[in-house]
């Protein structure tokens, strides 16, 4: 069997270009799909699409970790998270082939099930963009919370953190212990609440206000408190926290998680398998944190395609806690991609169908073709015009 084709179709989501690959084969019918979506780098991303395609066209698709280390070795310059996300995109794709070609779910082929169903959980406003970066006072975020847990849900992220610079105004601390504070009183001790940071804090000390301030409700994590380059001060935040800490989504590759888990620089590990090198390498992520006494909350607020993979990888790895999904992006989602279950709110069931057990209709893909993307991130500026992290 041989690659004979890589080809990236792009469906605009608003807030995100999905970029959906599809590897081609030799074999009649047979071929994969797998997602490289990466905000705000699109093109960038299916570029990259196009110059890895080269180096792969006559490979057997079998042979993933073969086909991944010449992706990653035969180029000479490193890649950075645009040619990783083409790279991801490419290698869930292969476990797509060998799975029909071999007629069993992905998961078989990543160890087996061990699980019985994958715990997920989803964001303010069911995944609508507006409300997931746009909810700022405690009446909104109760009012959201609640239609997540009345859907089913029984953990729901927040975006609450304010953009901020190096101190943390006292005013911005208790607007945060209140909203938090609100959410858990609303939605009562059985319901797990994470807040994502989203690495607003630029410093540790400013980190620290904010996670003082939430740690009353008892939260299930806090996702990145400080940018993820802090590796210092995210071990230091870590190791003084008493609420647990999250962080990953931005390091590619195991490489670089692998200084941070050194480091114990968090509780919980949040590899993207769209940017970290697809699945083999997010497993072997998962291997070093497993070792470090780390669990995983992988993240994902992708496309469809990039769930699916997520549930194979999660219904097959012992240390995956929790799985963020975000299936309400748009209101066409169940339009774009058949899943091979039935999602329900809060669980995923595990898959039985051959490969991924998706299939993409390339029609509805076609109706919605690459557009700008929301810019949000250019909100990020404080009153004085200083631009900050989104």
């Amino acid at each position: 069997m041989k690659i004979t084709a890589i080809k990236a179709l792009v469906c605009n989501a608003e807030m995100r270009n999905w970029v959906f690959v599809r590897v081609e084969t030799d074999e009649p019918g047979l071929f994969g799909w797998g997602e490289a979506t990466l905000e705000w780098k699109t093109r960038a991303v299916v570029g990259a699409l196009q110059d890895l395609e080269a180096l792969l066209i006559g490979q057997d698709p079998r042979n993933v970790e073969h086909c991944y280390q010449i992706l990653t070795r035969h180029g000479f310059w490193r890649l950075g998270v645009e040619g990783m996300s083409a790279v991801s995109g490419i290698e869930i794709a292969l476990w797509d082939i060998l799975g029909k070609s071999l007629g069993v779910p992905v998961w078989r082929l990543l160890g087996g099930r061990v699980r019985d169903y994958l715990r997920t959980y989803t964001h303010l406003g069911l995944g609508d963009m507006k409300a997931v970066y746009e909810t700022g006072s405690a009446d909104t975020i109760v009012e959201r919370g609640r239609i997540v847990t009345q859907a089913g849900y029984d953990a729901v992220k927040v975006v609450c953190i304010p953009y901020t610079h190096y101190v943390s105004p006292a005013k911005a601390v208790d607007a945060v212990a209140n909203m938090v504070g609100a959410l858990r009183e609303a939605v009562g001790p059985d319901i797990d609440i994470m807040v994502d940071f989203h690495g607003r804090p630029a410093s540790v000390n400013a980190a620290m206000d904010y996670l003082k301030a939430i740690e009353p409700a008892r939260i299930m994590f806090a996702e990145e408190p400080v940018p993820p380059e802090d590796v210092a001060g995210l071990a230091h935040i870590t190791a003084r926290s008493t609420v647990p800490i999250a962080s990953g989504e931005r390091l590619i590759g195991r490489r670089e998680f692998a200084h941070s888990i050194a480091a114990r620089a968090f509780n919980i590990a949040q590899p993207d398998i769209c940017h970290t090198g697809g699945l083999l390498e997010t497993k072997k992520i998962a291997a070093l944190a497993e070792t470090a006494g780390i669990g995983l909350a992988p993240h994902n607020p992708l496309g469809p395609i990039a769930g699916v993979a997520a549930l194979h990888f999660g219904v097959s790895t012992p240390n995956v806690i929790i799985q963020e999904e975000m299936s309400g992006a748009v209101a066409w989602y169940d339009d774009v991609v058949s899943w091979p279950i039935q999602r329900k709110p809060g669980r995923w069931d595990v898959p039985e169908l051959p490969g991924l057990g998706v299939t993409v209709n390339e029609d509805v893909v076609a109706r919605h073709p690459f557009k700008q993307e929301v810019l949000h991130a250019r909100n990020a500026v404080m009153p004085d015009g200083t631009v900050v992290d989104w």
